[in-house]
């Protein structure tokens, strides 16, 4: 009885340490996916808005609908949107598929 009740414990921990790393690697997603975005935008004002001359100056804001990039003339910037794409679709399916409570995946929204 007291090996099951250890291997018991092992099991629970495991567990708790997978679930961890799991959580660990969404947040690294999460930060890339960040970047990725990032690098995006920069890019398109680098150079289609350049290319059609529109121009910002401090204090100037920029909103736009995410799927913008999914349009872009730019091919690197279609590639990485689709990669952004796949990434937060992943991303998502492991929120759903571990059951996190909504404190463990705050940093997600």
């Amino acid at each position: 009885m007291q090996i099951f009740a250890d291997n018991f414990t092992l099991i629970i921990m495991r567990k708790k340490k997978y679930k961890k790393q799991l959580l660990k690697s969404l947040k690294s997603l999460g930060k890339s996916e960040h970047l990725l975005l990032e690098s995006m935008t920069n890019l398109m004002l680098l150079g289609e808005l350049k290319k059609n001359n529109i121009e910002f100056k401090d204090g100037d804001t920029f909103t736009f609908k995410d799927n913008i990039f999914d349009y872009s003339e730019d091919k690197n910037i279609r590639k990485m949107a689709k990669l952004r794409h796949k990434m937060m679709k992943t991303m998502n399916k492991l929120v759903e598929k571990n059951n996190f409570k909504d404190k463990e995946i705050k940093f997600l929204s």
